[in-house]
């Protein structure tokens, strides 16, 4: 019995304070779409692949050792990739204004599945500059690891290039608009329970009941303020006494 009161209650204090969930839910979403549409800036993603071929000697082409060799100097290549080294020449062919520290956190290097396929993802705010450094990153990295490690078993499977349309990546305006409505509403759940919790006032029989632990005995309804039943009833006032007079 006490755990039906209890989901009673929870479902009126939620029905008492939708106003509330509901205002606060709604604003979450509008403030969410206005920044990811006004505010933040839009960021593209462009992404070039690069091979780390076997190296060639008498072996036999399906060699498992090989195989292996290049996958864990994939690796190392990563590393070499967001080097200063790799990255300076980099800032130097395209005449950037920016710095190392810059272009490596817009760089992101990873191979595809435990392969021998490496991928070079830049993402800027501009699509075309995007693709620009994935490509002078890979071509300036497949020039230089050969003076660097001796090897030259890199080679470009696939170049960056811009679509049509670009699309950004970032922000996702309706995903960010849906995780806004998420955590408005619970925001509004949360702060309804809180209220009602901080609410110490007696509104009804129960209440009284909860507080002092005693049976109620009777109760006075309340008597609303009639306008028309206080004009009708000065009005009757006058006539009896307009009667009384006259008699």
């Amino acid at each position: 019995m006490e755990e039906t009161i209890s989901l009673r209650e929870l479902f009126q204090t939620l029905r008492k304070r939708l106003w509330l969930i509901t205002s606060i839910t709604l604003v979450a979403a509008i403030v969410s779409g206005v920044i990811s549409f006004f505010v933040l800036t839009p960021i593209y993603s462009s992404s070039t692949q690069l091979l780390v071929n076997q190296a060639k000697n008498d072996q036999p082409v399906y060699n498992i050792g090989e195989i292996q060799t290049n996958l864990q100097l994939i690796n190392t290549y990563n590393v070499i990739i967001k080097s200063p080294a790799i990255l300076e020449l980099v800032i130097k062919d395209l005449d950037l204004d920016a710095t190392t520290e810059q272009l490596n956190s817009k760089i992101t290097v990873g191979s595809e599945r435990d392969s021998q396929v490496l991928a070079i993802t830049v993402q800027d705010p501009d699509p075309y500059m995007a693709a620009d450094i994935a490509n002078t990153t890979a071509n300036v990295f497949q020039r230089e690891i050969v003076k660097i490690m001796n090897v030259d078993n890199v080679s470009i499977l696939a170049k960056a290039v811009v679509k049509e349309v670009p699309s950004p990546v970032k922000p996702q305006p309706v995903l960010n608009i849906a995780i806004a409505i998420v955590v408005g509403l619970m925001a509004g759940v949360g702060l309804a329970f809180l209220l009602e919790y901080l609410d110490n006032t007696i509104k009804t029989e129960q209440d009284i009941e909860k507080l002092l632990e005693l049976p109620v005995l009777g109760a006075i309804t309340t008597i609303e303020d009639n306008s028309k039943s206080k004009k009708y009833a000065r009005k009757r006032k006058s006539e009896v006494r307009g009667e009384t007079y006259g008699a």
